[in-house]
């Protein structure tokens, strides 16, 4: 605890970070009326309010809209452009299919059709839950798959351990006296009884305390398996998570003379095997932690099912008949889900010309992955989630009150989604944090601070570009463990664009 004149100190920290900080800092632009300065003045202020988060992090990434056009680093409706990008846009329509998916439970039943595939082996059941979840988290956000998937793995923990309990209390083993038994012969036990407890297994106590342990550990790693898959996941494509798409937006800012190298397909096909491989580590060191290299015992090769495992698979079954079958608006959520992928595949896929090269001769870039991303999010406001009635009489019927009844019904009934459950499931922040990640991009590039900071990097031209790969991805991953990964990538990357361009690290046949 903190000692006693330090704790009023405390109780007004979040005060005093949030009125002092740009006090104490307002001196550098003041000493050095630069646009370089008064650009950092900006960024290192937003760094203190964004690892501190006294106001929410959306709020502190609306200053640049603010703080720029006051202290002259850039006018106000170049500064607000920003904040409505090409990038933003492709997440609120990847983001509101991905509220489709959700809003009819697609995913759950996606999750529970894996799951029953991969079997209930412990280490089949993890792998299982590992790669269900890293599928999911490429297309929805990895917040959401981890709430959907740790209530089932909570399940099935639970399940398990009941199915354990109701064994010992309906199952003896060989050699041990029941103890209800034990009391009602306590005074008539025969010779034969005492030799049968005293060859017994109640020594063996420690074992179960150890398979206790056992299951403890197991339980543990099942939970962890889905924290680390949601983040492994997420990297495998551009709308996976929010640092992919302020990697886009910066990178066609920072050089714009490379077009749209980074696309949905780009990305896939260099992340994708990198995901693959980093998830499959992942679920052998949590094997190794959690269950150990008994492969035997934990794959349970050429072993009949136990009933730990036979009740876990009932536990999965029961989930997933509870959905029912697949209702209409599942299936038009799913076509309309596969029907972007192919889109954004096929937009611009590199080794071939895509469909927007053949729409679109002179220009390739009319055409976005944001475009795909809005044109099936617009048709899911117009897809009905019911099968619509095309006659509103019916033929076999004579009773007018039942046509005047049918008449009422609308032609098109409601659609998928309703602009109600986008408002309520829409993550609106991430939007204003990656505009506000643009906005301090533009601004470093305006006020020439990008530039100087590349300038004072010069020493490390002489470092091999894989040991700067190394120190910056050790300094960047020991910041996220305080600041969100929206905001980290935000503050970094201009800083590393700079590094790379001054170093002259940066070719563009290279990335082409």
């Amino acid at each position: 605890m903190a000692p006693p004149c330090l704790r009023p100190l405390l109780r007004c920290k979040s005060c005093a970070v949030l009125f002092l900080t740009p006090l104490l800092l307002l001196a550098l632009p003041l000493l050095v009326p630069t646009p370089e300065a008064k650009c950092g003045y900006v960024i290192v202020l937003m760094a203190v309010y964004w690892c501190t988060e006294v106001i929410p992090l959306a709020i502190t990434a609306l200053l640049p809209a603010v703080l720029f056009p006051l202290l002259g680093i850039l006018e106000s409706k170049k500064v607000c452009m920003q904040y409505l990008k090409d990038t933003n846009m492709l997440f609120v329509g990847g983001l509101v299919v991905a509220v489709a998916v959700e809003h009819w439970n697609l995913h759950k039943r996606i999750a529970l059709r894996v799951l029953l595939i991969v079997g209930v082996k412990p280490p089949l059941l993890m792998l299982g839950f590992m790669g269900t979840t890293a599928f999911l988290s490429m297309w929805i956000s990895n917040t959401a798959t981890t709430a959907m998937m740790v209530p089932i793995v909570q399940a099935v923990l639970d399940q398990m351990s009941s199915t354990e309990q109701d064994l010992t209390f309906t199952e003896q083993p060989i050699g041990q006296v029941n103890s209800v038994m034990e009391l009602e012969e306590k005074n008539t036990m025969s010779l034969t009884s005492v030799q049968v407890i005293g060859n017994g297994h109640l020594p063996e106590e420690p074992k179960a305390t150890g398979d206790r342990e056992a299951k403890k550990r197991i339980s543990k790693g099942m939970v962890l398996c889905v924290c680390y898959a949601a983040s492994i996941g997420g990297t495998a494509t551009l709308t996976g998570t929010g640092p992919n798409l302020v990697l886009k937006g910066q990178m066609n800012q920072l050089f714009p003379e490379n077009g749209d190298i980074l696309n949905f397909a780009s990305w896939f096909g260099f992340a994708f095997p990198n995901m693959i491989m980093m998830l499959m580590l992942s679920w052998f060191w949590l094997q190794f932690s959690f269950m150990g290299f008994n492969f035997r015992k934990t794959w349970g090769c050429g072993m009949e099912r136990t009933d730990r495992e036979r009740a876990t698979l009932n536990v999965l079954k029961a989930e997933h008949r509870k959905l029912g079958s697949i209702s209409f608006a599942e299936f038009n959520v799913l076509m309309l889900f596969l029907l972007l992928i192919l889109l954004w595949f096929s937009r611009d896929p590199g080794f071939i010309p895509g469909w927007a090269t053949f729409l679109f001769n002179k220009d390739e870039e009319y055409v976005t992955d944001a475009t795909v991303a809005l044109l099936v999010a617009l048709l899911l406001f117009v897809v009905p989630a019911t099968k619509p009635n095309f006659f509103c009489y019916s033929r076999n019927s004579f009773d007018p009150e039942q046509n005047e009844e049918a008449a009422k019904e609308p032609f098109l009934p409601a659609p998928l989604l309703d602009w109600k459950v986008v408002q309520r499931k829409m993550p609106w922040n991430i939007v204003l944090l990656l505009g506000g990640g643009f906005a301090l991009a533009n601004g470093s590039d305006a006020s020439g601070l990008s530039k100087w900071l590349g300038d004072q990097m010069t020493p490390l031209h002489a470092v091999p570009p894989w040991a700067i790969a190394v120190i910056l991805s050790l300094v960047v991953a020991v910041f996220t463990e305080c600041t969100s990964n929206v905001a980290t990538a935000t503050l970094f990357l201009p800083v590393f664009a700079s590094l790379l361009s001054e170093s002259g690290m940066y070719r563009r046949d290279v990335l082409m």
